[in-house]
């Protein structure tokens, strides 16, 4: 991928995918134009020294974005050109860590691209040095999000479906089907009375569940109409069961569609239409040395980030006490299991486990301080999930060189 040398470059092109690798950088004549009146405007109130730094202008679009004004459209636009390759990073290691679902690359960058709204909703640029380095996290953990979303969506039934989704749920997924204000109020209620009488009668923990029989309808509709008059706001009409069931039906695929959205209906660019918008293609054949040296100087900078997350863990290895070293030698580099270790230290099973989880949640608390102070970022759950397994892998390559053990810690 080529780097994007110049401000107005950065905030105005999108990556073009082909076969699944990155092909050129298009340019939105829309988004150039307004760079370029930006920068000009700018510099009139400006250093220019930051009027060229990406940093400085994430946070300009930011900041409009976030106002709601009649601009927010337009900064989200040149927020979505500013985070492509950041994306497309996140898109090319989601290949690999999830394999399963059998999505290409083109698939994971729609799938990160479509959630821009929601990254920037959680962005704090108070908490985080950068929108950049924010959404290298974001990227990865929101598309994680999504598939286990999908994931639980393939598995349970409409109505698994529609008994553990939330009022919440149901109703963005009512809204984002286009249905009037009347329609959403009717498919509600009847969700509503489903779920009530669904409940009564299935045990807890089943992800797929028996189809209604036909006196549930029945008993469904009789709620649904001795409910219409106080919980709707509107005159609404007696239903039958058959109707009910259609609805709930329909309920459920408008459910399943919003929290899992096709691949082929995500859109990247995600812009309002514009008539008088043209695309521009630039030629991006020839890359300067000065490309060359930010694409070495990006790596370095990533294996610097690396070998500083080794110190700080080789460090807090050493802080451990002896026996709990030794207990994540055997384990990790000589792969003995538990009850091997217990009868190689004679020692017991309950301090063998503790000595393990209390080794690991030391080594992680280590990692997050280390994240919350070098990045300035405030971690989340998914995020710690993610370091944990950082921590399991790193465990796992570095106790598996011969030259790492007790004796080096």
């Amino acid at each position: 991928m080529r780097p994007r040398l110049e401000i107005t470059e950065i905030f105005s092109t999108f990556a073009q995918l082909e076969a699944d690798r990155f092909s050129k950088w298009l340019t939105d004549a829309r988004l150039r134009r307004s760079m370029q009146s930006s920068l000009a405007e700018i510099a009139k109130t400006q250093d220019l020294a930051n009027k060229f730094t990406d940093n400085f202008w994430s946070l300009y679009w930011y900041k409009i974005w976030r106002s709601n004004s009649q601009l927010s459209n337009l900064a989200k636009a040149h927020l979505s050109a500013y985070l492509q390759e950041t994306c497309y990073w996140a898109a090319q290691r989601a290949i690999a860590k999830f394999a399963v679902f059998q999505h290409g690359l083109s698939d994971y960058f729609q799938m990160g691209i479509a959630e821009l709204e929601t990254i920037l909703e959680a962005y704090n640029p108070d908490k985080s040095t950068s929108l950049k380095t924010y959404a290298r996290i974001a990227f990865p953990s929101r598309l994680k999000d999504m598939l286990r979303q999908r994931k639980e969506a393939d598995i349970c039934t409409n109505w698994g479906l529609l008994r553990k989704v939330s009022k919440k749920v149901v109703l963005e997924a009512l809204q984002n089907a286009g249905l009037t204000p009347t329609q959403i109020g009717q498919y509600r209620l009847a969700w509503t009375c489903f779920r009530m009488l669904y409940l009564q009668n299935q045990p807890g923990g089943i992800q797929k569940l028996p189809e209604p029989d036909r006196q549930l309808w029945e008993n469904v509709a009789n709620l649904y109409n001795s409910e219409r008059h106080s919980q709707l706001t509107f005159p609404a009409s007696e239903c039958n069961s058959v109707v009910i069931e259609e609805w709930l039906k329909k309920t459920s695929i408008y459910v399943r569609n919003y929290l899992y959205p096709s691949v082929a209906s995500l859109y990247v660019n995600n812009q309002d239409d514009d008539s008088n918008q043209e695309l521009d293609i630039k030629d991006p054949a020839s890359e300067s040395l000065v490309a060359d040296i930010i694409a070495q100087e990006e790596v370095h900078n990533r294996r610097n980030q690396l070998s500083q997350m080794h110190d700080v863990l080789l460090s807090a290895l050493k802080k451990l006490d002896s026996q709990s070293q030794k207990i994540l030698e055997l384990y990790y580099q000589q792969g003995m299991t538990q009850q091997q270790i217990i009868q190689e230290l004679k020692i017991s099973q309950p301090t063998v486990s503790r000595r393990l989880l209390k080794g690991r949640e030391s080594l992680l608390e280590a990692l997050i301080n280390w994240s919350q102070k070098a990045e300035n970022i405030s971690v989340n759950s998914n995020q710690i999930k993610d370091m944990s397994a950082s921590l399991e892998e790193w465990l796992r390559i570095n106790y598996a060189k011969s030259s790492f053990s007790t004796s080096s810690v």
